[in-house]
């Protein structure tokens, strides 16, 4: 009887709620939103690096398209535009599905960290679109996504900050296993010290490569690929150089936002097959499209690679170790 009432309360007041109530709801709706808006805008950028076009804005920024820019400067030069935007790409199709696990999954089931998880990671991502005021190329399509994303996200997160209350009552708290203080096996204990080791790799990396667009955009590696001085690139058009900084620049905030992901995961997660499988694609997406992109190219430089390699082999020895915590 009690649960009845209470159950025609809940319908009563839900269609007593304003049209932003009702699609906001609890807050998992824009956030699950969000998630999808960033794997797809991962997947249209590996289409068009895939189709060889750039977005119709980098086109009147530079005024040439890709064909006409391959003329102008060399194949090599395109290359290398679409090697950064590949990786870009697979780093906002990783992002796109830890996010939907997040909320389907931890938050749904009222877990406080994956709010605060979600919270730091997109606060993250989102202040690192402040590294493209360094590059000297904004452009407008991008922002106004972002607007639009950053909205939703906050909403949602607004909202959603009474579901751990909800679900567990505010008493639920966990301690930080990414260490592994977790004593049930040794084997995933250690799987998810390296995937901490992984994640905090990523957030130097992502820093690392955010710092060098700001700055010198290439490294000498680079240069050497596409066979020309940044003289020489710059010669091409005074607008090439940011366009290529804002590229790169956008890839490292991406794997600061993924490394945070990681640590939250691994440190507070639940080892089910959920997490286990979110985890396993997001690496595949990453890697796939960051090394994969490479080889298509022809940019094969060992030394450039290296930490790309390091890390994919990192990642995969800590996901095994970290698959078995469950048992068998």
């Amino acid at each position: 009887m009690v649960t009845d009432i209470q159950n025609r309360k809940n319908a009563r007041s839900s269609t007593e709620a304003g049209l932003w109530e009702g699609w906001m709801g609890d807050g998992r709706f824009p956030l699950a939103l969000v998630a999808f808006c960033l794997g797809g805008s991962g997947a249209f950028a590996l289409f068009l690096c895939a189709t060889g076009h750039f977005l119709p804005h980098d086109v009147v920024w530079l005024g040439a398209d890709a064909a006409a820019l391959e003329r102008l400067a060399g194949k090599e030069v395109v290359a290398f535009m679409f090697h950064d935007r590949a990786a870009f790409g697979g780093a906002l199709l990783a992002i796109g599905i830890l996010y939907g696990w997040l909320v389907r999954f931890p938050l749904t089931a009222g877990e406080c960290w994956a709010w605060w998880t979600l919270a730091v990671s997109g606060g993250l991502g989102f202040a690192s679109f402040l590294t493209y005021l360094g590059t000297g190329y904004l452009d407008t399509w991008h922002g106004a996504a972002t607007l639009v994303l950053l909205a939703l996200f906050v909403a949602g997160m607004v909202r959603a900050r009474g579901l751990p209350v909800s679900k567990s009552g505010g008493k639920r708290r966990m301690a930080w296993r990414g260490w592994g203080a977790d004593k049930r096996s040794t084997s995933g204990r250690w799987g998810r010290r390296l995937l901490t080791v992984y994640g905090v790799g990523l957030i130097a990396a992502g820093l690392t490569i955010a710092a060098v667009g700001m700055s010198t955009v290439f490294v000498p590696q680079d240069l050497a690929f596409m066979k020309k001085t940044r003289v020489e690139i710059c010669s091409v058009s005074d607008r090439l150089l940011p366009l290529i900084a804002h590229d790169r620049a956008g890839f490292g905030g991406g794997l600061v936002s993924i490394g945070a992901l990681i640590l939250g995961i691994t440190g507070w997660a639940e080892p089910s097959r959920g997490c286990r499988e979110a985890l396993l694609w997001s690496g595949v997406a990453g890697f796939g499209c960051a090394i994969g992109i490479h080889w298509i190219v022809g940019y094969l430089d060992f030394l450039h690679l290296a930490p790309a390699y390091a890390g994919a082999a990192l990642f995969a020895v800590g996901l095994t170790l970290f698959w078995t915590e469950c048992g068998k």
